[in-house]
């Protein structure tokens, strides 16, 4: 697949040059977060520069509650965790779910959401899912995440085609170009399912949980090993936007259901 830049794109590239070199206050006065910006509800960047979505309304409001100057930089989800460790930024809100590998080159926050995962195809293309039923059929599916891993493990009679980005498994899969899409279930709703695009697709079978907030996994921040001031003001932060209600505000901005996974 040949990706062409595109405007958003040119916006981010220039977004991070300039924030590189933004030097590290100590204290954690100020500090850079490394976000995605094309994994809409969670994450946009507008033809204005301006950024928005879930991810950065939860982002800006811990950096509230911490009372620290926060920066945005925007990273294509391949780069984000060589990123991280090279300190273009200090941590990465941008959907990240927690793993045993990514732990092994991060250290993360408590979870601050947790969704299942989903099929998604033409309506009436599937009855099951299952390795039987996708056997010599194409798969599509973001690269580098839990749900890759999945597909790959359990569907080994499949055709798997990895994608960049979260947007890319609708959009190939609307393109013709796979038989089924396995992606985030609330992602899949706001950027695909409700769109005239795709108008003839479903939700296929039941949803697919990868991870749970309760038992160490779900969504989390990423942190270079060893930042344990920050770990501690992230996860103080997180409790506090939790029990003063900025979280719900930010929650039912977006979404019609408690995504927290509590």
């Amino acid at each position: 697949m040949i990706r062409q830049l595109t405007f958003a794109s040119l916006l981010l590239a220039s977004f991070a040059l300039q924030t590189v070199a933004h030097a590290q206050a100590p204290g954690w006065a100020k500090v850079r977060i490394g976000v995605e910006a094309n994994y809409p509800p969670f994450s946009m960047l507008g033809t204005d520069g301006k950024f928005s979505g879930f991810d950065i309304d939860i982002a800006n409001a811990i950096c509230a509650d911490m009372k620290a100057e926060c920066t945005m930089v925007a990273q294509e989800w391949d780069g984000m965790m060589p990123a991280l460790n090279a300190k273009k930024f200090d941590m990465i809100v941008a959907s990240m779910s927690i793993t045993e590998e990514r732990k092994k080159n991060a250290d993360f926050s408590d979870s601050y959401y947790d969704i299942p995962s989903t099929w998604i195809g033409k309506t009436g293309s599937f009855t099951a899912v299952d390795a039987a039923a996708l056997k010599g059929k194409k798969i599509i599916v973001t690269r580098n995440t839990p749900r890759a891993a999945y597909v790959l493990a359990n569907f080994k009679d499949s055709e798997v085609l990895q994608v960049a980005k979260e947007s890319e498994v609708t959009m190939e899969l609307a393109a013709g170009r796979g038989d089924i899409g396995f992606g985030s279930s609330l992602a899949a709703t706001a950027a695909f399912l409700k769109s005239p695009e795709g108008k003839n697709y479903a939700r296929i079978g039941s949803p697919v949980m990868l991870g749970s907030a309760k038992t160490g996994g779900g969504v989390g921040i990423a942190m270079r090993k060893g930042e344990d001031t920050l770990k501690s003001k992230v996860n103080a932060s997180l409790k506090n936007i939790t029990a003063n209600g900025v979280y719900k505000t930010i929650n039912d901005k977006y979404f019609d259901v408690n995504i927290r996974g509590e």
